[in-house]
């Protein structure tokens, strides 16, 4: 019997064998704690991280005075924040890479972030 994350690791290995990001339009790569939400923008032909976000960078800012307790709200910000990033870099198209995580949830709410934040799938 395969735990959780041994199973995730597989469906990630199967994902990752198809997908490839380059510097024109790099690989969004999430990675989900139980308590944090990591993303980074990787070009896998250099073998390079171009920008990362994760949610202690959203809790440091402490949005408008308090500070946010939601996970899928933090998310939202996050892939906000990442494709404001992407920007910075001129970065318009990214390539998504779900890392074997189910499209819902905090998945879900970092890639509409990502998308409202203009960064294109």
């Amino acid at each position: 019997m395969l735990f959780t994350q041994e199973k995730r690791i597989r469906r990630h290995a199967r994902g990752r064998a198809k997908i490839k990001g380059g510097d024109k339009n790099p690989r969004l790569s999430i990675f989900r704690s139980s308590n944090h939400v990591y993303v980074q923008l990787i070009d896998d032909n250099r073998g390079l991280t171009l920008a990362s976000a994760s949610d202690r960078e959203i809790k440091a800012k402490k949005t408008d005075g308090k500070e946010m307790t939601n996970k899928v709200a933090m998310a939202y910000e996050i892939g906000k924040l990442i494709a404001q990033k992407a920007k910075d870099l001129k970065i318009e198209k990214a390539i998504f890479d779900k890392s074997g995580y189910g499209y819902h949830g905090r998945i879900k709410a970092l890639a509409q972030g990502a998308r409202d934040g203009g960064l294109v799938f």
